[in-house]
């Protein structure tokens, strides 16, 4: 089992600043259950990521606004019981208006979240690189709205990341600037300018113009080429790999289930199984099997 040190636990904003300082970003994985978390916990993560579309994936909806507090608050639960980790969840627009964002803010201060992700996209939210629907932006006084209440809910010990769409959208890059430190004036501690550029220069470009004090943060699911130490080089201070492990879960129980149907045996076709003890040790790290 790994063991994390006391700098690992240290309040989520003094390390995002170290980070920032330091041009070593921190690293988030998506986690939707307590098997991620605990892969992301023997794999050094700094933190966890609770994706909207991971978790209503897990629940078979769709993403688009469909899971509520409850079901956030529910995986972060299960996700500190298997991993001393700091939990960032993905509110996506917390239902578009400001009643409905104090509420995801109030109950996943108390769930345990460490931080707090909120986007500008109108409700109801589309995935960013859905190509069946079209992204829009709600205004940016309602987001800033939205942040007040939710730094009046979950207080000054959770970190409250501003996330604009405005580039996913196609605005220009001085929008998103002007949207990012907007909502860091209304409170945000960090900014998310997110971008499906598959080339990375939208991202690097996003780097080099942010100016602000806020660290800034990037899901570099489009531009997966561009490793941890590029991104801390263009100024992010935290890189979340959203949805990774799901992909990666996804494949592999195909790989398997296609190994048995052309075989008949789960083990013959050569598909690497964990073992038995290993599912038990992610909540019971005594427990011991013979397989």
């Amino acid at each position: 089992m790994t063991h994390q040190t006391d700098a690992d636990l240290a309040p989520l904003a003094w390390r995002l600043a170290q980070a920032a300082r330091a041009r070593r970003p921190l690293r988030a994985v998506g986690a939707a259950s307590a098997v991620a978390a605990r892969v992301a916990l023997e794999a050094r993560f700094d933190a966890l990521w609770v994706s909207g579309l991971e978790v209503s994936t897990a629940l078979g909806l769709p993403d688009e606004n469909v899971i509520g507090p409850r079901d956030l608050a529910d995986t972060v639960l299960a996700l500190s019981r298997a991993a001393p980790l700091p939990v960032i969840v993905d509110v996506d627009n917390a239902g578009g208006q400001v009643a409905t964002a104090r509420r995801f803010a109030d109950d996943l201060a108390h769930a345990g979240a460490s931080a707090l992700c909120l986007e500008d996209s109108a409700y109801p939210k589309t995935n960013s690189f859905a190509l069946h629907r079209t992204q829009r932006l709600t205004h940016v006084a309602v987001m800033q709205e939205q942040l007040t209440a939710m730094r009046a809910a979950a207080g000054n010990q959770v970190l409250l990341i501003a996330r604009t769409e405005a580039l996913i959208c196609g605005a220009s890059l001085a929008e998103a600037i002007d949207r990012a430190k907007a909502y860091t004036k209304a409170g945000a501690d960090a900014v998310l300018i997110h971008s499906k550029d598959t080339s990375g220069e939208q991202a690097l470009a996003t780097g080099a113009a942010w100016a602000g004090e806020a660290p800034l943060v990037t899901v570099p699911t489009a531009f997966a080429h561009l490793s941890p130490e590029r991104l801390g080089e263009a100024g992010f201070a935290l890189a979340i790999y959203a949805n990774q492990l799901s992909r990666a879960a996804l494949a592999a129980m195909r790989q398997a289930a296609a190994s048995f149907t052309a075989t008949g045996s789960f083990t013959a076709g050569g598909t690497p199984l964990s073992d038995v003890a290993d599912l038990l040790q992610v909540a019971d790290p005594a427990a011991r099997a013979c397989l």
